[in-house]
């Protein structure tokens, strides 16, 4: 399938990257239970095609606080992946694996900011392995690059490529819910997003290993 812009996409493409996005946030809702010790559910993500300001404006506004990983991806797929974690979502979880809460994601010992840094791996890499577990894709991946800062300043790193890349992305809307167990106390929901940022050459010859056209 030959793509010449994300606007091109239709509703069964759109079920397809939702699919991927139920495996991928599947697969990161079981890690992070492992790591929190707590019963996560999800709720089925919101995948759009956004310009870079509705982004922006999405995540928060420019001056919201968060932490961003970007990975850059190679391979069946090019491109770039960015997990932006909202500061509510660093919060839950520090407190329920260390057991306080941060002011800020600026207040993080050493060994948190691993921790923080490790589930934006397992979340990259839940989408990365759910849509190779469909298409039979492979993609390698670069040494995660992590940092806290305003949403205008994080976006605004891999803006040039952005362009070169396309004027849209994909934005996926998760959220994740942590309570005790089935039917029990609700601790709390937090959000996280990951935006895909591939070639659109990339983008087709997933569509066509799927038998999509």
């Amino acid at each position: 399938m030959k793509l010449s812009r994300m606007e091109d996409l239709g509703p069964v493409h759109y079920d397809v990257l939702k699919e991927i996005g139920n495996i991928g946030q599947g697969n990161a809702a079981t890690a992070l239970s492992s790591f929190s010790n707590k019963l996560v559910t999800i709720d089925v993500p919101n995948v759009r095609v956004l310009g870079i300001n509705q982004a922006i404006e999405y995540l928060g506004g420019p001056d919201n606080i968060v932490t961003g990983i970007l990975v850059r991806l190679h391979g069946d797929i090019n491109g770039m992946m960015l997990t932006i974690l909202q500061s509510g979502f660093i919060k839950a979880l520090v407190e329920m694996v260390f057991g306080r809460t941060p002011a800020t994601p600026f207040d993080l010992n050493e060994i948190e900011c691993s921790f923080i840094q490790e589930i934006g791996n397992i979340l990259s890499g839940s989408y990365l392995n759910a849509i190779s577990s469909l298409s039979g894709m492979t993609t390698d991946v670069s040494v995660p690059y992590v940092t806290t800062d305003m949403v205008g300043a994080i976006l605004a790193v891999p803006a040039v490529e952005f362009a070169e890349l396309g004027s849209k992305v994909l934005f996926i809307d998760d959220c994740f819910t942590f309570s005790e167990g089935f039917n029990e106390k609700m601790l709390t929901a937090s959000r996280s997003n990951m935006i895909l940022i591939p070639d659109l050459q990339s983008l087709g010859n997933l569509f066509d290993k799927l038998g999509i056209s």
